[in-house]
């Protein structure tokens, strides 16, 4: 009979990908806690502070998560950051003014970034770009 592994050590994951990126982030998923009307009540504030986050190259990437259908949303959102560790993730989270009104809740899941790409197209000619 074969065992079933459920869960490896970290380090195996990444002695076994040690030819990728290998790029320690955080994943902050957040939850309303009572609705839509706290979230949007602090939406400003919760976006600028995203925006300092970004000007302070703490911020990867951000933004709502809709509902499977792809036809609304329900509050959930998704936010990337550069940390030191789990705990200082967590503390960035805990900084962010939805969080501290309690119009939404949080998890911090470390992630791995082992691929992918960013295509950046510059038009010289016009002086634009393009993110692909």
């Amino acid at each position: 009979m074969t065992e079933i592994l459920r869960s490896v050590p970290a380090s195996d994951v990444k002695e076994a990908s040690k030819q990728m990126l290998q790029r320690q982030l955080y994943a902050i998923f957040t939850t309303p806690v009572n609705g839509m009307g706290p979230v949007f009540e602090h939406l400003d504030r919760h976006l600028e502070f995203q925006v300092q986050l970004e000007a302070d190259g703490i911020l990867y990437s951000a933004g709502p998560m809709w509902t499977d259908d792809e036809q609304s949303w329900e509050g959930e959102g998704l936010v990337v950051v550069r940390a030191i560790s789990r705990a200082e993730a967590i503390q960035i989270a805990k900084s962010d003014p939805m969080h501290k009104a309690g119009a939404r809740d949080f998890r911090v899941r470390p992630w791995m970034v082992n691929e992918g790409s960013v295509t950046l197209r510059l038009d010289m000619s016009s002086q634009r770009f393009e993110l692909i």
